[in-house]
């Protein structure tokens, strides 16, 4: 007698700049009460990809100020920096040098250009001029941007590694709010997709993945959290769970029932 056929538990690798990463989650290093805190969320969330805001966090251009580095060891994690706060492209630019400087080379960068302090939308052109200067310069460029299909990608033709559109504002909260845009993207990158800003709890990231896209990233949702350590949990749990969802395959939509059991064959 055959075995039970089981599924494949295997993780299927997200793949950036050509490193392979087992975790599809990304987490922010911001917003935490202490480093000890972000340490346990980083953990709990399995994460191995966390993003530094360059203008904000101490990697080792303070020398007499804790330093994120000692709990989120580059030889464990990939850091990620990225030019939150910067509203030009020059501005964005300078800060990944900065980053290239402090980390003996490094080239994987996030970069977000914003267009106003109140909504802290991507400013669209100044992004694209940025991230034309980068690529340029060699970095592998992770990129915010909106979620408009056309602008995706023409950042994928200009060489950035990932494109990273919004779900809804930074720090919302607010879930995807355009998951049409988000299909549209995904149907039509050949780089990984991956949702960034606005996913406020678990089933926002869960449904972003059982959409198609790549990844998940995220801050302001685990440490703005009451308990950012269990929620970092429930978020990689999602993202898991998201995954699987759509390498399964949802059945149709139908407007009328479908009943569970035939009707053929039902006796008397």
């Amino acid at each position: 007698m055959n075995a039970p056929h089981a599924p494949s538990t295997a993780p299927e690798p997200l793949v950036i700049a050509g490193k392979p990463y087992a975790s599809r989650l990304l987490t922010g290093t911001g917003k935490f009460k202490d480093l000890d805190e972000t340490r346990r969320a980083t953990e709990a969330a399995g994460a191995e990809i966390v993003t530094v805001a360059i203008r904000r966090s101490n990697i080792g251009q303070n020398p007499g100020e804790p330093n994120l580095l000692d709990v989120l060891p580059p030889d464990r994690y990939t850091i990620l920096p990225n030019t939150a706060g910067c509203y030009t492209a020059e501005e964005a630019v300078r800060t990944c040098r900065l980053a290239r400087e402090l980390l003996d080379g490094h080239k994987l960068v996030k970069l977000e250009v914003l267009g106003d302090q109140r909504t802290l939308f991507p400013d669209v052109v100044q992004t694209l001029a940025a991230a034309e200067t980068l690529v340029a310069d060699g970095f592998d460029v992770m990129v915010y941007t909106s979620d408009d299909p056309l602008l995706a990608k023409r950042l994928e033709e200009i060489g950035c590694v990932a494109v990273m559109p919004l779900a809804a504002p930074i720090g919302s909260g607010l879930g995807i709010q355009n998951r049409w845009n988000l299909v549209e993207i995904v149907e039509n990158a050949k780089v990984p997709i991956i949702v960034d800003a606005g996913v406020g709890t678990a089933s926002d990231a869960a449904i972003a993945m059982e959409l198609g896209c790549d990844g998940v990233l995220m801050n302001t949702a685990i440490a703005g959290a009451k308990d950012p350590v269990l929620m970092a949990h429930a978020m990689k749990l999602a993202v898991e769970a998201g995954r699987a969802a759509f390498k399964a395959g949802r059945i149709p939509r139908k407007r009328f029932a479908s009943a569970s059991s035939p009707v053929d064959g039902l006796i008397g």
